[in-house]
């Protein structure tokens, strides 16, 4: 098991007992393995399997916790989950998933409707039922109903850091398998969608049919599917991730790319411009109508030439005027990880970092950043020990001693102030104004109506030291979903003041999404692609942030830390 599983199963663990009104004290424990266990740089399966390490050693994990995570990794669960499972409906772990009710939510329904199903409480929450409980009212229903409807459109739906993972583990070992010469994912991995449901994995060579019983073969499988004279698909890991792995004939494998990579709405335009041309295409070539004579096939940029078409980035493939912009010349240069010169987004031991500033220093410094911002919590995260007006002024002159002895990175003295529930942001702007960098986000209150929320964000954006809108919709991939508000006013007036807006790379947010991108970006506004690290293996998620900034069309000139880092710090001191 791969750590996310781990801490995944010691997260939901936690949320079980909650539920079940356990001690606070157990449950913190558990949460805080979870969070150990998810940043820790080495696998837990290595360290359990070494005679000579103790996961002891890991910070937050005592000798109970070592036992659970040995149970976890032998059997994918532990015993106190199993209990209480037991206890509640086996779907309890859906009901987790719904937002707007939480641990505590959960129990009261349990308690009082005797309830078992998402469909029971969709009935409930339509028949004007759970807002007879204390604490629960119309809104509430509301807002259960719609959070029911994303869960079932989500539901069988995997992060793209999932994805990947998953993708790479498969092709390291496809590899060892006789007469293949390469393994190339597809779909909306190769895509860059935010997340994926299904993995393409496309395998060629003089044997690569040999690929296919050596995937079926693997320990991961779950479920086999289907298994024919070219293509495996089987269920793969817990979580039942579907995985299609095609063995390719050299002269159809740039034919086979185009179609498997998609998107559904793109392959349609394509395969219609060629049939105007007199031409068919599908995932074995592209061929003349009139004698079936095949005029391209073995590489992608082959077939679209074959069109009268550029090659178009796969991150593009949406039929949202890219072929256009193809056919006229306008594609864009899009931004690419090698452009990205620092990360202004990270989190220290100070608050609910796993690393001190210098580790994360030396982590980017690896990475060939030329910056960093450190950006801890400020004091409304009372949980995360958020900095206070005191500490922040410490930070900033902390960090102008240690530009002054250098650590081979500049380092932006920074904080990631809330926004409260009224706008103001939390600390005072004369503290703030000691500081490089100033992010604005929203923590908390996410349930206020549209208008409310956009009142809320256009007060924060009068501060004058607010220079970056963090995790601008407050997304959970998967889990939480975005809160309302007026985007094109909060866009025009972050344009007017200055304000630029946050592309966050963790996988879970990847907020904003690349179609607010986009049309951000068409209102003039520009952006950062931060990581919102608080491990130093996190900082590796910036490649996510990328593929969204791709997918909205962005090029390097449209995101502020492409910059060298004397001209962003420049960019800093100016405003419009």
């Amino acid at each position: 098991m791969e750590n996310k599983e781990i801490a995944r199963v010691l997260g939901e663990t936690a949320d079980l007992m909650e539920i079940a009104a356990e001690d606070g004290f157990r449950i913190r424990s558990y949460r805080n393995g979870a969070t150990a266990v998810e940043g820790y740089t080495e696998r837990i399966v290595d360290i359990l399997g070494d005679p000579a390490r103790k996961v002891t050693d890991i910070p937050g994990i005592g000798k109970g916790l070592a036992q659970v995570l040995r149970e976890i990794v032998e059997r994918g669960s532990c015993e106190r989950r199993d209990l209480l499972l037991e206890k509640f409906p086996p779907t309890a772990l859906e009901f987790l998933k719904i937002q707007g009710l939480g641990p505590k939510g959960i129990a009261l329904i349990f308690e009082h409707f005797r309830i078992s199903t998402i469909d029971e409480l969709e009935r409930l929450c339509q028949e004007q039922k759970l807002r007879t409980l204390p604490r629960m009212g119309a809104k509430l229903e509301e807002k259960v109903l719609r959070s029911i409807a994303g869960y079932r459109q989500r539901s069988g739906r995997y992060l793209l850091s999932y994805a990947e993972t998953m993708a790479a583990e498969l092709i390291e070992d496809l590899r060892q398998a006789p007469g293949v010469e390469a393994i190339t994912p597809a779909g909306s991995l190769r895509r860059g969608r935010e997340t994926v449901g299904d993995l393409d994995l496309l395998v060629t060579g003089p044997a690569a049919t040999s690929a296919l019983d050596r995937f079926l073969a693997n320990p991961r499988v779950e479920e086999v599917l289907a298994k024919g004279g070219n293509k495996a698909s089987a269920k793969v890991g817990k979580e039942g991730l579907q995985v299609d792995v095609r063995a390719l004939l050299p002269d159809t494998f740039g034919a086979a790319m185009q179609y498997f990579t998609g998107s559904k709405d793109h392959n349609v335009a394509i395969r219609t411009r060629a049939v105007k041309m007199g031409l068919k295409l599908s995932e074995y070539g592209l061929f003349r109508v009139e004698d079936d004579s095949k005029v391209a096939g073995a590489t992608e940029a082959g077939v679209y030439e074959a069109i009268g078409l550029p090659w178009i980035p796969p991150e593009l493939r949406e039929n949202t005027g890219e072929i256009e912009a193809a056919e006229e010349g306008r594609l864009p240069e899009l931004v690419e990880l090698s452009h990205i010169r620092g990360d202004l987004h990270m989190h220290t031991t100070e608050t609910d970092g796993r690393a001190s500033l210098e580790e994360m220093a030396q982590a980017a410094r690896g990475r060939g950043y030329e910056y960093i911002a450190i950006t801890d919590h400020s004091k409304a995260l009372a949980m995360a020990n958020g900095l206070d007006e005191q500490r922040a002024v410490a930070f900033a002159r902390q960090v102008r001693e240690i530009n002054k002895n250098g650590l081979g990175i500049r380092v932006f003295s920074g904080l990631e102030c809330d926004i409260l529930r009224d706008g103001a942001m939390d600390l005072a702007h004369d503290a703030l104004a000691e500081l490089d960098l100033v992010i604005g986000s929203v923590h908390s209150h996410m349930n206020m109506e549209a208008a409310e929320m956009t009142d809320r964000l256009l007060r924060a954006l009068e501060c004058p030291q607010l220079r970056i809108l963090g995790h601008p919709t407050g997304r959970i991939l998967l889990h939480r979903d975005p809160f309302p508000f007026d985007f094109d006013r909060i866009v025009a007036e972050a344009v007017r003041r200055g304000v630029w807006l946050e592309i966050n790379a963790s996988p879970e947010r990847l907020d904003l999404n690349a179609t607010l991108v986009r049309t951000a970006k068409a209102k003039g506004a520009r952006f950062t692609i931060s990581t919102d690290a608080h491990h130093p293996s996190h900082l590796k998620s910036m490649r996510y942030g990328v593929s969204t900034a791709r997918r909205g069309w962005l090029g390097p000139a449209d995101i502020l830390n492409t910059l060298p880092a004397a001209q962003f710090a420049a960019a800093l001191q100016t405003r419009p």
